[in-house]
């Protein structure tokens, strides 16, 4: 099936250069391992062209395939989903340690196993996360430079725009990347290089305030989320710890940090559906007493997310707090992408699961010592999103009046 081929050729080099030189800031003489779907082909031609004129020393795809995909639940035996290819994990992982960069390429159909069943789904989804948890650490903990950016395709332009014409749903998701990557700027490139000033502005005021809780508050919404001990703000360009400046995420709204693990508690709201592997969850609420969901319920989707939470103990932690003003680009598009790095950054959201150990101060920490700063362990990191117009955010210090970091939606600060 051509997926990809009607796309402006001049899109798909400018979305090749910026995931190489503003996503990963590939250097010379880097390998680099990318992740692709088969729809986003073209697009993955593109990036290794890019990469190689970059100087890099090899590019190794791994292609993922959706009626591939689709055929293990349709044919496989039930024993069989709760195995996973550690030997292709543990080969990323060696790479990583030898200082390979790491690209994803995303645009899969986000409801591919929608209809499948979810138990199954789920045991898949665990395989793979302890399988691949030696690769991922080298993410989480930031050690390489890595970086995420979406391919436009047929399968998922149907999926938000199901009443249009192929061809025009996939030319108005190609202009909603485009202009949530900064495409449609004179110089791309440059635009990316103010954008992510600011957010490192944003972040250095967060960084000297030192709070030590936000409060959230909106429609449904009353959560306060404790910060971990030596937390720090991130956001938009950062440097990995082997010295290459990136940006993980394009596109990127938010600012972020780690929360404490124990230090969570209130009510809280969804404000957009969440895409998971297939199912969309929507009407999410939960109840935090002492850092934990002790209550989570949802209008649809209750099994997954139930499944979701259940995966670990720290899968019912958050391992993320981050703020997003709702006037972000992403939210300006007017439509939901059913696809996490794009719906994060159209509303502040939280993460169940794996904190990253690069919000905290300090080098090469142990889990143990992570977790003695409040940092969370799981097998998942899932982004859901709680803030729109008419959230309020205020940052907390023990001793201090609240200072207001957001009214209705937009930054204060």
């Amino acid at each position: 099936m051509r997926d990809t081929t009607d796309l402006d050729q001049d899109m798909m080099q400018a979305l090749a250069r910026l995931a190489v030189r503003v996503g990963l800031n590939l250097q010379p003489e880097q390998e680099l391992v990318m992740t692709a779907p088969t729809s986003a082909l073209p697009l993955a031609r593109a990036i290794t062209a890019e990469a190689y004129r970059a100087g890099a020393k090899l590019v190794t795809p791994v292609f993922s395939d959706a009626e591939i995909a689709r055929a293990r639940y349709i044919h496989g035996q039930d024993a069989a989903f709760d195995h996973a290819p550690g030997w292709l994990y543990d080969g990323m992982a060696q790479a990583y340690d030898a200082g390979a960069a790491r690209l994803a390429l995303v645009g899969e159909d986000p409801f591919l196993l929608s209809d499948q069943d979810s138990a199954q789904v789920g045991r898949a989804n665990r395989a793979n996360a302890t399988a691949y948890r030696p690769a991922l650490s080298h993410i989480a903990e930031f050690r390489i430079n890595w970086s995420i950016i979406a391919c436009p395709t047929l399968a998922w332009a149907a999926r938000i725009f199901p009443d249009l014409p192929a061809a025009e749903a996939l030319a108005r998701l190609a202009a909603s990347v485009a202009s949530t990557a900064r495409l449609d700027q004179d110089d791309p490139v440059s635009a990316w290089a103010s954008h992510n000033a600011g957010l490192a502005r944003r972040c250095a005021m967060l960084n000297a305030a030192r709070f030590d809780t936000l409060h959230f508050t909106g429609a449904g919404t009353d959560l306060r989320v404790g910060l971990a001990e030596g937390h720090f703000w991130q956001g938009g360009a950062t440097q990995a710890r082997n010295g290459v400046i990136c940006n993980p995420n394009i596109p990127t709204e938010e600012v972020f940090t780690t929360p404490h693990a124990a230090r969570v508690d209130g009510v809280v709201r969804a404000t957009k559906p969440l895409s998971h592997h297939g199912t969309l969850i929507e009407g999410i609420e939960m109840r935090f007493e002492g850092g934990r969901a002790v209550s989570a319920t949802a209008t649809r989707g209750q099994d997954v997310l139930s499944q979701m939470i259940g995966t670990d103990e720290g899968a019912a932690r958050l391992g993320e707090v981050a703020l997003v003003p709702h006037s972000s680009p992403v939210s300006q598009c007017g439509h939901l992408f059913y696809n996490t790095l794009f719906d994060e950054n159209a509303a502040s959201h939280i993460a169940m699961g794996q904190c990253y150990a690069s919000c905290l101060e300090g080098d090469d920490l142990s889990p143990d010592a992570i977790a003695a700063r409040g940092g969370n362990s799981s097998l998942i990191h899932v982004d859901w999103m709680i803030g729109d117009g008419r959230t309020n955010v205020d940052g907390l210090r023990t001793g201090a009046d609240p200072v207001p970091l957001m009214r209705a939606g937009e930054w204060m600060i």
